[in-house]
């Protein structure tokens, strides 16, 4: 999110982490720029990927999606997406009124075995309280302008509970491929901060 608030500090098992990542560049262990690619790759590609094909074997597929909405761990599970993080898994789909928004007030919780891992903007203090005190000017800062006459659905997750977002399929993909479909779904779609992408997104 484009602010410039400070933020909590970050929690002991993150500074055990930063910690460890220091010490293995340090010793010369490993190369810091390998590492961001990792991390990078899992934040932005492999994560978010499996959830993007959740979300377009829904679009393409009704009794998948009823079995999604009705038991997400368990359709998820299917598809052989499974780990700590996707345990109780719940999704939010969005329609025409309204659009569903996730956040973690309390901490981070987040499911991993779906969206990678969580962007540094989920976990800021900032975005944990004003999703749930001004969602529709938070989507706006995301460029997600909605309708006044859309409800926004502000969904909380915990270790017990984690929410993904289902989105409203574009127009105009009657046909298509659930790989071509699964292009058209970001993380932040699946989060609810913005919209599938255009149909133009993808070559046609």
């Amino acid at each position: 999110m484009p602010h410039d608030h400070h933020t909590e500090p970050p929690s002991d098992l993150e500074l055990r982490v930063k910690s460890l990542e220091s010490l293995l560049v340090e010793k010369g262990l490993v190369n810091p720029e390998a590492l961001n690619e990792i991390i990078d790759t899992y934040e932005n590609k492999v994560g978010p990927m499996n959830g993007a094909r959740v979300v377009a074997k829904a679009w393409s597929d009704p009794e998948f999606k009823e079995w999604l909405l009705r038991d997400a761990t368990a359709a998820v599970k299917s598809l052989g997406y499974v780990g700590r993080q996707g345990e109780h898994l719940q999704v939010a789909e969005n329609t025409p009124k309204i659009h569903n928004l996730v956040v973690c007030t309390l901490c981070s919780c987040y499911p991993w075995t779906v969206l990678g891992l969580p962007p540094a903007w989920y976990k800021s203090a900032p975005y944990r309280s004003r999703a749930v005190s001004e969602p529709r000017a938070v989507l706006a800062e995301f460029g997600t302008v909605l309708e006044q006459q859309v409800n926004i659905r502000v969904w909380d997750s915990t270790s017990e509970v984690r929410y993904l977002v289902l989105p409203l399929r574009p127009t105009g993909t009657d046909g298509w491929s659930e790989e071509r479909l699964s292009h058209l779904v970001s993380r932040n779609s699946m989060i609810g901060v913005e919209l599938a992408r255009d149909t133009e997104a993808v070559d046609t």
